[in-house]
């Protein structure tokens, strides 16, 4: 049968004749052979396998030896022997090296024919040692991974015990010889897939064989670790880190990083190397080895070697950060904006701290120049923060850092997972000065309302220790019950719920309290907060007065932020006018949409030395004349910041303008009993203490189906005027004669530098009868929460805040002149200045971004948007000034007197935050007692816990978008 087929196989018959031949010689097989026949045939097909001129003897040789084998085991299994074998491994077959990795192959099938045979565990010893001496001969990684394919399919094959040992260990250094010369795709990853294989084997001899796995790391570290010139590992042992269990991370650090017999050259080159491990295309669990090793060093403040990779890494890593820039731009994550925030920050600290490298660092500050950049101030206070260095007396310097709060001695606010718009309203609200003393002033001690946590998170945030606050009983309080737990929600949304809240309940502990009877000597929590309804805050006995006694019965909220708006409407035809009064606490300031067209003209005006504060200085710091010049602004070089086209007074006078009522939108009128044109007129009649403003930055497209972000840059006054009707003065309207209200031209957006002919009209069709109708109440801007982002689901909310009350920015006289609009024009500026309006210090602004709170300055606020084109205004609050000649809001009343400073901390408030002090405290020495213990020296000078934001404003993650310690952690000085 043998000559037959090797007679066949070398003719010249056609294929389809000599398949059928095989076929018959297949068939053959089943019928009874003698054993010499079936020799004869296995070897014929062992040398067609393995010497075959072409395919089809290869085949045929497979087919053919596969047929005899499953009928003929017992045959097989003796010619397949030990020393048959034997010979195959050591000596190769015929002209084929022992190396071939066609041997492999052929020794896998034949092992898979024998598979249920007791010949594989005859075979078994032999193949134990011989899988041993192949991988010390350091074979190629085709060699290998064929090698690997046959141990996980026969793991009795693979050494055991301290052969076991050694055979990880001579594998895992055979890991370190690999190469790839390859450059073609196809061939790359086929190399990639060999050495997965080959990993996955060690994976399975871990698990099998638990005492294998510490060798192999030991052996992996002194491969990384050598200092020798002439050897450099390969990085596929990046592919052996994702098998190494994450739970033994703490004891492998703790163990090199303590152990005196590993120099700190070896250090320094294996974390130079693992570095290099983060290129590998499968490096799973790669970057936290690396980052606990480099926390594992500072922890035993071994500086130096931490230091000394940095350098080492610089110009290799510095190439990639563009790229990288570019695709956390480009990949639309939720996490990506918070951690290109942070990202950027690291950036520009690592220019600072290791600079001349002005080849490298070009490109960079081209890829993020629309990001925010840290001053100098904070960039030094970042890396003294996380300094690698020594301190004398760490312990005690550790201590302080961790205990004392931000240099300007606010609290930040925990971020509970994308709660950024709950924090920056908070932080808002206890900026509003004379808000947050009224309701520190409420005596609400026992009660369990939405006030009284309010209060205690301001007397927190006033009074605590920690550099931030967690406030999560006030978030599972007043989230509201539409809001998903851990979704970014609209910050507007938030706050009118809020303050809806705490009106209606003070509202009805109101009514409570009027329609029950004389409270018991104990004081509960309606008539406190019914003490706070009925007058201005005064500090009351424990048994209050029933409403009616003194006060107008307005809650604090509308005494706070309440105002009165009336929109009248009146008949074209008939003339006849119809008036209603509703009261609000915010103005939701819509853009108009020809505003791009309203606009161009006035550039101009812009130019002017008079600039008033609707503009903002955008030449004078170095914060906005650095890294801030816009794309396609190059026709005007001599201006690094584009200036708004528009103002908040502009919004608010096109918010206010009159508005005609036709064609579909007609109005009906009741004496004309018919659809009429009609003249729409909305004036405040009421001006609040605090005038929220929101910018409807967030506008529905129609043709997307997607709530788009309007990224126009608004100018941010740091003074404005509100019109105010007086009561009693009948509502103005234009005439029905005037040809431009046809067109309802007075509902277009004016900026505030008007050209002449649009002024006089406007002040034409809005003053016919007298200059006395309007009043103009003062503002000065109190906070503004910005929203870096492109759509309201996402993105990240921080806000500016100062300390303003009612008469802390400037006196205002009434005056009989007539507006023009709400807009301060620059005579009326340069008037206030006159008057002695001065501006606040730059460090009476603060920037609050989750747990971070920062100085800044009016400048950087007014510049934002210009710098960072997705970091707008979008919620502000101005402060009422006091006017000559017309009634303010007092502030809270103590013991008969009003007070102008903060209200004395109330006991139960002053207990809870002693005991949570205490609690701090205690809490901040037992770990820097564990950290002292965890080195032969003092500790470091670094937060080894972190910051409360290790999730780099996308969304902001749990851990807050953008907050956090800034550089707390030493995995963030990773370069």
């Amino acid at each position: 049968m043998d000559k037959i087929l090797e007679a066949l196989v070398s003719s010249s018959h056609p294929l389809t004749v000599k398949r059928a031949i095989v076929k018959k010689v297949m068939e053959a097989a089943e019928k009874e052979v003698t054993e010499e026949q079936c020799q004869a045939l296995y070897h014929l097909t062992t040398r067609l396998i393995l010497q075959g001129e072409d395919a089809f003897q290869r085949q045929v040789g497979l087919q053919v030896q596969e047929a005899y084998a499953r009928y003929h085991r017992d045959e097989f299994a003796r010619f397949f022997s030990k020393e048959f074998v034997l010979g195959l491994l050591q000596q190769g077959y015929g002209s084929l090296d022992c190396r071939d990795p066609a041997i492999l192959d052929f020794l896998h099938s034949s092992l898979r024919l024998l598979i249920s045979c007791p010949a594989v565990l005859e075979l078994a010893p032999l193949l134990q040692t011989e899988v041993l001496r192949i991988i010390c001969e350091r074979p190629e990684p085709a060699t290998c991974a064929k090698l690997a394919t046959i141990l996980t399919d026969f793991p009795q094959c693979v050494p055991r015990e301290k052969a076991g040992v050694l055979f990880c260990q001579q594998l895992v250094r055979t890991f370190a010889y690999f190469n790839c010369p390859a450059t073609e795709e196809r061939e790359l990853r086929e190399y990639v897939t060999q050495v997965t294989r080959v990993s996955v084997l060690l994976q399975g001899i871990w698990k099998a064989e638990p005492a294998t796995l510490l060798p192999s790391l030991q052996e992996v570290f002194a491969i990384i670790s050598s200092t020798d010139p002439s050897f450099e590992p390969s990085i596929a042992l990046a592919s052996l880190v994702q098998h190494i269990p994450l739970q033994m991370i703490t004891v492998l650090i703790k163990s090199l990083t303590t152990d005196q017999n590993v120099k700190d050259a070896s250090m320094t080159q294996a974390l130079c190397r693992m570095i290099d491990w983060l290129s590998w295309p499968l490096a799973n669990h790669v970057d936290t080895w690396v980052i606990a090793l480099l926390k594992g060093l500072a922890a035993v403040q071994k500086f130096t070697i931490l230091i000394d990779v940095t350098l080492l890494k610089i110009e290799q890593v510095v190439p990639q950060i563009v790229p990288l820039v570019k695709s956390l731009k480009n990949d639309g994550l939720p996490n990506s904006k918070t951690f290109l925030l942070q990202f950027a920050e690291l950036v520009h600290c690592m220019m600072y701290q290791y600079s001349g490298f002005p080849d490298l660092y070009d490109s960079i500050l081209e890829s993020i120049k629309e990001l925010p950049k840290p001053n100098e101030e904070k960039i030094k206070f970042f890396l003294n923060q996380s300094a690698w260095t020594s301190q004398s007396n760490s312990f005690a310097s550790g201590l302080l850092k961790i205990t004392g709060k931000s240099e300007t001695g606010k609290t930040g606010l925990v971020n509970l997972g994308n709660t950024c718009y709950m924090n920056s309203i908070i932080q808002i609200l206890f900026m509003a000065t004379d808000f947050r003393r009224h309701v520190m002033s409420l005596h609400l001690n026992g009660s369990n309302t939405l006030m009284k946590k309010l209060q205690l998170l301001f007397a927190f945030l006033a009074h605590t220790q920690r550099a931030a606050y967690s406030p999560r009983s006030f978030l599972e309080g007043s989230r509201p019950p539409w809001f998903t737990a851990g979704s970014q929600q609209d910050c507007s949304e938030y706050l009118r719920f809020l303050l809806d809240r705490l009106h209606e309940e003070e509202k009805t502990l109101s009514a409570f309290q009027v329609t029950s009877p004389k409270p018991e000597p104990a004081t509960t929590s309606a008539e406190t907060l019914n003490n706070a309804a009925s007058q201005p805050v005064a500090d009351m006995p424990l048994h209050p007065e029933p409403v009616a006694a003194k006060g107008d019965g307005r809650t604090l909220v509308e005494r706070m932020f309440g105002g009165r708006l009336s929109t009248a409407i009146r008949c074209l035809q008939c003339h006849s006018l119809s008036e209603k009064e509703e009261p609000f606490t915010d103005l939701s300031l819509a853009f108009c949409p020809s505003m791009s067209k309203c606009h161009g003209p006035n550039d101009e005006h812009k130019s002017s030395s008079s600039v008033g504060p609707c503009q903002g200085a955008v030449n004078g710091g170095s914060e906005s004349s650095e890294g801030s010049v816009k794309e396609g602004a190059g026709t005007r070089m001599e201006r690094p910041v584009v200036e708004p086209t528009l103002s908040v007074p502009d919004l608010v006078d096109y918010f206010l303008a009159p508005e005609i009522l036709e064609n579909e939108n007609c109005y009906f009128c009741e004496r004309c009993a018919s659809l009429q044109r009609a003249e729409k007129v909305m004036q405040v009649v009421a001006a609040p203490e605090y005038l929220i403003l929101t910018l409807l930055r967030f506008s529905y497209d129609a043709t997307c189906h997607v709530r788009r972000k309007i990224l126009d840059n608004v100018g941010i006054p740091l003074h404005m005027s509100l019109p105010l009707r007086q009561h009693g003065i009948s509502v103005t309207s234009s005439s029905s004669d005037s040809p431009e209200s046809g067109e309802n031209l007075a509902k277009k957006l004016k900026p505030s530098q008007k050209e002449d002919g649009m002024t006089e009209n406007r002040t034409n069709s809005e003053t016919n009868d007298s200059d006395s109708e309007m009043l103009s109440v003062p503002y000065v801007l109190s906070s503004v929460v910005v929203h870096s982002g492109m759509s309201s689901e996402s993105g990240h909310y921080y806000s500016y805040g100062r300390n303003v009350s009612n008469t802390d920015g400037y006196v205002v006289h009434p005056s009989s002149k007539s507006l023009e609009s709400s807009s301060l024009s620059e005579s009326s500026t340069a008037s206030q200045e006159e008057m002695g309006c001065a501006d606040h210090k730059s460090t009476d602004w603060f920037l609050f971004n989750d747990s971070r709170v920062t100085f800044t300055n009016s400048e950087s606020l007014r510049n934002v948007t210009g710098r960072f084109p997705k970091d707008t205004a979008y919620v502000l609050i101005y402060r009422k000034q006091e006017v000559s000649g017309q009634p303010s809001n007092p502030g809270p009343v103590v013991n008969g007197s009003r007070l102008s400073g903060e209200p004395p901390l109330q006991k139960e408030l002053m207990d809870a935050i002693t005991k949570d002090n205490k609690l701090f405290l205690q809490e901040q020495e037992l770990n820097a007692r564990a950290r002292a213990l965890q080195a032969t020296s003092a500790s470091c000078s670094f937060r080894p816990n972190g910051s409360d934001d290790n999730e780099p404003p996308g969304s902001c993650g749990p851990s807050g978008g953008g907050g956090g310690g800034g550089f707390n952690t030493i995995s963030r000085l990773v370069f």
